[in-house]
């Protein structure tokens, strides 16, 4: 990957409805997005120059948006073909883009209801997540110190930047104890997700997955479950403690930056990566690749 930091990048960028030079997309210092948080965004992947669900994305950046309380000022619609063009723009066909949307500098404080909400979206080249290397054999996974946010407390099920302040601080340490990424319990101790990634696991044949309504139910993971209900693969969503953890065979963690990428270690429990989870990989490649169209 390009070790250019990203405000010194080529390109172009949709923002608020045109396509601007990249290092003209700007904000001033005195967003209300930088200072308390009122942003949302989605990731999302383009293979052989199509975005994988682009039409889910953009109605979960909506709906992230309503829950902070704030409305974009485009459809759906608008949003997907702004994503298209922003992807024929770049001249990638396998890409990662980022829609992000934030209250703008208006007002400055905690209340901002007069602010613009502003729209951006960028793509540029992402390679998988994790090197092919290190993901077939399973990446290794710290147990994080601080806990998801009970949904009392925090809008949980947005995809909101404020939410990923916690994520930051857990994957900095994991990775400076040498592990790839941290899995992240919730305020009760239940296995909840990774910091970017939701997290499966498997025992005799089945899988197990935590819950998804107190994270965000991610469009890769949801996919994934139903690829494997597609194989007739028993799949249960529930509470999981770390307790649990011992007696899985199998891990696996979803996401659209990490596709589908095994597990063989977190903290004290150790796994190997098998059949199953080989066949959700390859069955996910499948999916995202486009379909040629018959004559």
């Amino acid at each position: 990957m390009s070790l250019i930091p990203f405000d010194a990048r080529e390109g172009t960028i949709w923002y608020d409805g045109v396509m601007v030079p990249w290092k003209d997309a700007k904000i001033h210092v005195l967003s209300h997005g930088l200072h308390y948080g009122s942003s949302v965004f989605e990731g999302e992947r383009a293979y052989g120059g199509r975005i994988f669900k682009s039409r889910e994305h953009a109605e979960r950046l909506l709906r992230s948006a309503e829950l902070l309380d704030f409305r974009i000022p485009y459809t759906a619609d608008e949003i997907e073909a702004a994503k298209d063009l922003v992807l024929r723009t770049s001249g990638l066909t396998d890409a990662y883009l980022r829609p992000v949307a934030w209250r703008g500098s208006e007002m400055m404080g905690v209340a901002a209801q007069n602010n613009t909400i502003h729209l951006a979206i960028a793509a540029w080249e992402w390679p998988s997540y994790f090197d092919p290397e290190t993901k077939m054999k399973g990446i290794r996974l710290d147990i994080a110190d601080y806990r998801r946010p009970d949904p009392r407390t925090a809008p949980s099920t947005s995809k909101a930047a404020g939410l990923y302040m916690i994520c930051t601080i857990s994957k900095h340490r994991a990775e400076n104890k040498g592990y790839a990424d941290a899995l992240m319990l919730d305020w009760e101790d239940n296995v909840a997700e990774c910091t970017g990634a939701n997290v499966f696991f498997v025992r005799d044949g089945v899988i197990h997955t935590p819950l998804a309504d107190r994270f965000l139910n991610g469009i890769t993971r949801q996919t994934v479950i139903e690829l494997a209900r597609r194989r007739g693969i028993e799949v249960v969503e529930r509470r999981i403690l770390p307790a649990e953890l011992e007696g899985f065979s199998e891990c696996f963690i979803t996401g659209s930056a990490a596709e589908v990428t095994p597990v063989s270690e977190i903290g004290p429990y150790r796994f190997v990566p098998a059949a199953l989870t080989k066949t959700l990989m390859d069955d996910y490649t499948a999916e995202v690749q486009p379909k040629a169209v018959a004559a």
